[in-house]
C-alpha cells in the first residue's frame, strides 16, 4: 500500500528518538503512585495524548474512541494530539506541573523518566492479566533497567529488510543468493568487494550505533541499569572490525557524515552494495534505478544474536490519574489485537500483539513490492528486540558517535574510544538522576 510523503513524515516523527525529560524534580513524590487501582467500574472523563497523529489518522482515532465511548457509556475521551517538535519537553513540562494526560503516547526512551519520577503506571501490577495478549519482546521494550515493572502497554512496531545488491555481489564472485546473515560475514563479504573492485565498492555505508553493538551481541549495560557496558572485549572487537573495513574501503568513506538520505543514494548509485531500507524504497528503485531494481535482494537485518532490531512505540497511563480503570481499559482497547490490526492496515506499521503477525496480510504474498517487504518484515519481527536501551539519550548517542568516529580516522584506538564514550554516557546517565 502506497504511504504518502506526509504519512511518511509523521511516521518518521513518531519513531524519532527524544531527549530524555528533565523529570528529577518530579520524582520526590514518587511512592506508591505505580500502583494504581485499575479494578471497578469503567466510567469518567479521560485525557489521551497521541504524537503527531492528528493530520494523517483523525477519522481513524474519532472512529476509536466513538467505539469505545459506545462499549463503555458513561466514559468521555478527549483526544489532545501534540506535534512531533518539542513533545518530549510538552511531555516534561505537563509532568513537572501536574497535567500530564490519563493516557499517553509515548517511546520508550519517554517511558524511563517518567517511571523513575513514579509517574507511569507499573501494568504488571495493574494490568498484568494483558501480558499474554502481546508479543513477548514488545512488552519488555518499556521496562526500565533498575526498575521492576513495565510501564506501557506496547502499540505499534516497526523495522525494515536489508537491501543488497545483486549484481555487485556477482561481479565480486560472492552468493548473490546466499547474503550475508551475522556481522563475521558481513565483514567477510566486505572485505572481498573492496578487494575485487580495488575500493570503489563500500559494502556498508555507516557506522556502527548502539543497536549494532546490541545485534553483534554486546552486553549493553550492566542489570541494575547504572552504567553501560558496551567498552567490553566484544564491543572493542567490533569496532576494530568497523576500523578494519574503514581502511580497506569496505566501509564508505564518507560514513563518518553518513545520513539515511545520503546513504540510500549512494546504494542506488552503486556505490554501495548492502544498505537498509523499508517498501518505500524499492518504488524508488523502480524508477530511478531500474538496474538496481531488477538486481534487488531483500534479506533481515545483519545480527549476531538471531533477533533483529525492533522500533515500538507505547501507551502509558499515567499513575495519578483518578479515572484508572477507565485509563487502563482505554489503553488497552488502543492496542489490542484487533484495533492495532485496523491501524496497520492503514499505515506501513506492525502490530506488537501476538498471534498478528500471522494474519494472511503478513504472510500472503501478491505479487506487489510492498507487501513482499512487509512480508519479509512482519516474520522478523516476531522474536525481535530493542536493542537501544531506555535510558541512552540523544546526548549519548552524539558522545557514541564522536567516539567512534576519532577510532576509525585512527585519532584513538577502539578500546579508548569506547571507554571514553561508556565514560561520558555514564556521566550523563548520572545526572539524569
Amino acid at each position: 500500500m502506497p504511504v504518502s510523503r506526509s504519512t511518511r513524515r509523521a511516521l518518521a516523527a513518531v519513531f524519532a528518538a527524544c531527549v530524555v525529560l528533565p523529570l528529577s524534580a518530579c520524582g520526590s513524590s514518587g511512592g506508591d503512585s505505580g500502583t494504581a487501582d485499575a479494578s471497578g467500574k469503567v466510567e469518567g472523563d479521560i485525557t489521551f495524548q497521541t504524537w503527531n497523529l492528528r493530520a494523517n489518522f483523525k477519522p481513524y482515532f474519532e472512529g476509536l474512541i466513538a467505539d469505545f465511548e459506545k462499549k463503555y457509556p458513561g466514559t468521555d475521551v478527549k483526544w489532545i494530539d501534540q506535534p512531533a517538535e518539542g513533545y518530549a519537553d510538552k511531555i516534561s513540562a505537563d509532568a513537572a506541573g501536574g497535567t500530564l494526560p490519563d493516557v499517553v503516547n509515548v517511546s520508550p526512551d519517554l517511558v524511563a523518566p517518567l517511571a523513575k519520577a513514579g509517574l507511569a503506571l507499573d501494568l504488571d501490577k495493574a494490568a498484568s492479566q494483558y501480558k499474554k495478549e502481546y508479543l513477548e519482546g514488545a512488552w519488555a521494550s518499556h521496562q526500565i533497567p533498575g526498575m521492576t515493572g513495565t510501564y506501557a502497554f506496547p502499540w505499534y512496531l516497526n523495522t525494515g529488510p536489508l537491501f543488497y545488491n545483486k549484481s555487485l555481489f556477482k561481479e565480486a564472485g560472492l552468493d548473490a543468493e546466499q547474503p550475508p546473515k551475522t556481522y563475521d560475514e558481513v565483514f567477510d563479504a566486505a572485505l572481498r568487494m573492496a578487494d575485487k573492485t580495488d575500493g570503489k565498492v563500500a559494502t556498508l555505508a555507516n557506522v556502527p550505533t548502539i543497536e549494532d553493538f546490541g545485534r553483534y551481541g554486546v552486553e549493553l549495560m550492566n542489570k541494575e541499569g547504572t552504567a553501560f557496558t558496551f567498552n567490553d572485549a566484544k564491543g572493542v572487537q567490533l569496532l576494530s572490525k568497523y576500523k578494519e573495513l574503514y581502511d580497506a574501503k569496505a566501509l564508505d568513506p564518507q560514513a563518518l557524515t553518513a545520513t539515511p538520505e545520503s546513504s540510500g543514494k549512494k546504494f542506488l548509485t552503486g556505490a554501495v552494495a548492502m544498505n537498509p531500507g523499508s517498501a518505500l524504497d524499492l518504488g524508488n528503485f523502480k524508477k530511478q534505478a531500474p538496474n538496481l531494481y531488477k538486481n534487488i535482494g531483500i534479506t533481515d537485518q545483519i545480527t549476531s544474536t538471531g533477533h533483529v532490531n525492533m522500533y515500538v512505540m507505547g501507551v502509558m497511563v499515567n499513575a495519578r490519574t483518578k479515572r484508572a480503570p477507565a485509563a487502563v481499559a482505554f489503553a488497552h482497547y488502543v492496542t489490542d489485537a484487533a484495533h492495532q490490526m485496523s491501524f496497520a492496515k492503514q499505515v506501513a506499521i506492525f502490530p506488537s500483539t501476538a498471534g498478528s503477525l500471522d494474519d494472511p496480510y503478513f504472510t500472503k504474498e501478491d505479487g506487489t513490492d510492498e507487501t513482499r517487504v512487509r512480508i519479509a518484515a512482519a516474520k522478523s519481527l516476531k522474536n525481535a528486540v530493542n536493542y537501544t536501551p531506555v535510558l541512552f539519550s540523544e546526548q549519548m548517542k552524539t558522545e557514541l558517535r564522536n567516539e567512534v568516529a576519532k577510532a576509525l580516522q585512527g585519532k584513538e584506538s577502539p578500546k579508548e574510544a569506547l571507554d571514553n564514550a561508556v565514560e561520558a554516557c555514564n556521566r550523563l546517565l548520572q545526572q539524569q538522576g
